[in-house]
């Protein structure tokens, strides 16, 4: 029996993958995190990979755009888990601490709720990884 393949928690459009991959030009490896209120709301926070310390309290959704990690906090990702969701990016100004700022354009979630079929998959998969 073939093993299933699990549903991905993250994803980016072709847009968000052009800018990250124009960050990372300029600043070198990058990392997202996805917190639950700080700052711009709950808008994707692109930092200089290792720039934010990802703690225990961090799941790891995956990556995106080749190699970037995308965190988010654990309280929120219990809200969220039953989404599959999306790195997009619009123009506009983001958070101030975010990469993409000074840009013109701002990263943003779009998100789908999964199917019971692949809720059931990641459910049976286990936790994901957490940070250190």
């Amino acid at each position: 029996m073939a093993t299933p393949i699990l549903p991905s928690r993250i994803l980016s459009t072709s847009a968000a993958d052009a800018l990250i991959a124009s960050l990372t030009d300029k600043h070198g490896p990058l990392m997202f995190h996805q917190s639950g209120g700080c700052c711009d709301g709950s808008a994707p926070m692109c930092f200089t990979r290792g720039e934010f310390k990802v703690g225990a309290q961090d799941v790891l959704m995956g990556n995106i755009a080749g190699d970037v990690p995308v965190w988010i906090g654990a309280a929120q990702f219990e809200y969220w888990r039953h989404t599959q969701v999306t790195i997009d990016v619009v123009p506009g100004r983001g958070a101030g601490m975010s990469l993409e700022s000074p840009e013109g354009m701002r990263f943003m979630i779009r998100s789908r709720v999964f199917t019971d079929e692949e809720a059931e998959l990641l459910e049976s998969a286990g936790e994901p990884m957490r940070g250190a």
